[in-house]
């Protein structure tokens, strides 16, 4: 793997003294990865302005060394030492520590902060997101790779579309075709859901019977070295009313007003306002979903967030999904979603699958 590692170990500990912190301890896993290259669980990073250590224990020492670079391993005996402990013997005195607040229980870090009593202990959010909301070449290729398993993996399924079949099969059959394609797992739980629960924007699957005329809607994504791809499509099965036409035909006009939109410089607040316009001028603005995307990488959802709430400008590298969506309770619903990246010239997309609107079985 073509990662520089130290490059951004280096870019994090010159944010770290931009933000007037000595050390910060770094508790979300991905957030580790994106610094270390380890990809297993129970560790902790803390990040100095003199070194990377990488706390873990014996379950995962070799593993850590392995996969590591720029950080020194340390096993730590869970039965003879406390984590506080741990990571006091690697600080500085009178250390100001950041943490990241978002990865940890309160009862975990009161035990901690209970060791660490000489040092300035400060709770943030988001300050490795801030580096990581920009992908390089490596990262991209990764996720494409993703996207590129989800989109056979789909063209795979489509055929067991058919009157009969139920949300959770289907969501097993495309589960299981991802991992033979060579998915690490699911990005998230799959989504699949057929006719009223269509409108559901994140329901499970359930033993629902496919029908003829239903709504399907489903969400899914693969994984590449730890990076996900995030894809929705929705289909008819068989002859579409006029309102389902209308919907999925506003749908798929309120995604092709923001694609036309996107490039390096455009706000999120104005992709998600032409988005919500589309939809609104189609007269269901009232059924319309609360966000058009969101950012993709290590994270399913980070930063930027595509919402009425988020004043960003995309930059080249962002790894963003855009995905409008309307949910009528009782009724149903239509989302779709793609995965795009912000290039220099505009954007180039990522998830690949057709968008036929009916399924003939």
């Amino acid at each position: 793997m073509q990662v520089n590692y130290l490059k951004r170990q280096a870019e994090f500990k010159a944010l770290l003294e931009q933000q007037g912190y000595s050390a910060m301890l770094v508790l979300g896993h991905e957030n580790i990865r994106y610094l270390s290259g380890f990809s297993g669980n129970a560790a902790y990073a803390l990040i100095t302005q003199d070194a990377c250590v990488l706390i873990t224990d014996y379950r995962y020492h070799q593993r850590a060394i392995a996969e590591t670079t720029g950080f020194e391993v340390v096993c730590r005996d869970r039965d003879n030492e406390t984590l506080g402990h741990c990571i006091n013997r690697h600080l500085n005195p009178n250390s100001h520590v950041a943490f990241d607040a978002s990865y940890v229980t309160v009862a975990i870090w009161q035990g901690v902060a209970d060791e660490l009593t000489g040092h300035t202990l400060t709770a943030v959010n988001g300050l490795i997101e801030k580096l990581r909301r920009v992908k390089d070449n490596w990262e991209v290729a990764q996720i494409k790779a993703a996207a590129a398993i989800a989109d056979e993996a789909l063209a795979q399924t489509l055929p067991y579309f058919k009157p009969g079949v139920t949300e959770r099969d289907l969501a097993l059959e495309l589960e299981f075709r991802m991992q033979k394609l060579g998915s690490e797992g699911m990005s998230f739980a799959t989504i699949m859901l057929f006719a009223e629960r269509s409108a559901l924007p994140h329901g499970n699957p359930s033993d629902q019977v496919l029908k003829q005329g239903d709504f399907v809607t489903l969400d899914f994504g693969a994984v590449v070295n730890g990076y996900r791809s995030d894809m929705t499509r929705s289909y008819i099965i068989g002859e579409a009313s006029e309102k389902q036409t209308r919907i999925y035909n506003t749908v798929l006009d309120a995604q092709n007003a923001a694609l036309e939109m996107v490039k390096s410089g455009v706000n999120c607040l104005d992709l998600n306002a032409i988005s919500n316009k589309v939809i609104a001028e189609a007269g269901f603005g009232e059924y319309a979903g609360k966000g058009l995307g969101h950012g993709l990488g290590l994270f399913l959802h980070e930063v930027p967030f595509i919402n009425t709430l988020t004043d960003y400008n995309l930059e080249v590298g962002n790894v963003i999904t855009i995905e409008p969506g309307i949910y009528i309770p009782g009724y149903g619903g239509v989302r779709l979603e793609d995965d795009i990246v912000v290039t220099e010239s505009g954007f180039e997309v990522l998830t690949h699958a057709p968008k036929p609107f009916i399924i003939y079985c």
